[in-house]
């Protein structure tokens, strides 16, 4: 067993797509056209870390509901962690692809993190080792 994907939901597939493989590296895994299960288009985009089997599927809103949530995934917490060897690299890279850091780089004993908000608006730990 293991987790394949999760969803997260955004305004606009083609800027959700630049975002997650420009600013964060992302590999885009597939881009597909499908339909909903009431028969209207859509595409199916996954993105994920390169050498990651967990990828993230980028849907975008439809209707009221999915719309309000975008950026809301996790109530305003931290949702999601990306792992990274080496943290000052990462910061570095993402900062000049202008990711938007909520935190300063910080120690903690688990690593070092920071916060960031990804184009939707949830929000990321930035995670590296300790040291």
């Amino acid at each position: 067993m293991r987790l394949d994907l999760i969803t997260i939901i955004v305004d606009d597939y083609d800027r959700a797509i630049r975002y997650f493989t420009e600013a964060l590296g992302f590999d885009l895994v597939e881009d597909s056209p499908s339909r909903t299960n009431d028969g209207r288009p859509k595409r199916w985009v996954v993105v994920r870390p390169p050498g990651a089997e967990t990828g993230i599927l980028l849907a975008r809103a439809d209707g009221e509901r999915q719309t309000a949530a975008i950026g809301a995934q996790s109530a305003g917490r931290v949702g999601f962690f990306l792992r990274v060897d080496d943290f000052d690299a990462a910061y570095e890279r993402m900062t000049a692809a202008g990711v938007e850091f909520v935190t300063e780089p910080r120690a903690e004993p688990y690593g070092r993190v920071a916060v960031f908000r990804d184009i939707a608006g949830n929000r990321w730990d930035l995670l590296g080792p300790a040291g």
